[in-house]
């Protein structure tokens, strides 16, 4: 069975809570293991699918000092200032292939916030600099305010969008052939 990753930060539970809809869904389908950036693996290698994300901080991905100045917002369980999304990737080898996407979650008003930043393009970024191979677009969930909760329908989009990841990844060419991703790496 494809394994997928799912890798997370959140600072108000907003960004867990889409998580982990979004690996409800990919379980329809996939083996899914769902941990916090700080707690994920340096190695990816029995990972056939990753997905990464992130709340949106001051128009990109979460950086210590916005990190730090977010918990001064709220009373949820943050991450630690100096370890998240961000640092996770910065840290991983090249993953050449490795089909992923990214996702978000960002205040839905202003309205003009949606189009100008979010923390996915920081991430697909990020992703695509390891080699990964982008398999959808990035998933943007909205809250409501800086501190949440989730607007409504968003738990039910990003279990929707999970199980579209799950669609896409299952028909990766190598599935063809019975194949895994590290089958086909070279030096694997």
């Amino acid at each position: 069975m494809t394994r997928a990753l799912v890798v997370y930060e959140s600072m108000f539970g907003n960004t867990r809570a889409v998580a982990t809809a979004v690996a409800e869904g990919l379980a329809r389908t996939l083996e899914v293991r769902l941990v916090e950036a700080g707690a994920a693996p340096p190695t990816l290698d029995d990972v056939e699918l990753l997905v990464v994300g992130a709340p949106t901080h001051a128009f990109g991905m979460p950086r210590p000092s916005t990190r730090a100045d977010a918990a001064k917002h709220g009373t949820g369980p943050g991450v630690g200032a100096e370890r998240g999304v961000r640092e996770w990737l910065a840290r991983l080898g090249p993953q050449p292939g490795l089909p992923a996407s990214a996702f978000s979650t960002l205040a839905e008003k202003p309205a003009w916030l949606s189009v100008i930043g979010g923390a996915g393009r920081g991430i697909e970024t990020g992703l695509t600099r390891l080699g990964c191979d982008l398999v959808a677009p990035q998933g943007r969930f909205r809250v409501q305010g800086m501190t949440g909760p989730l607007a409504p329908g968003e738990l039910a989009r990003a279990a929707a969008w999970g199980e579209e990841l799950a669609r896409l990844a299952s028909g990766r060419p190598w599935r063809a052939f019975g194949a895994t991703r590290s089958e086909l790496t070279p030096g694997s």
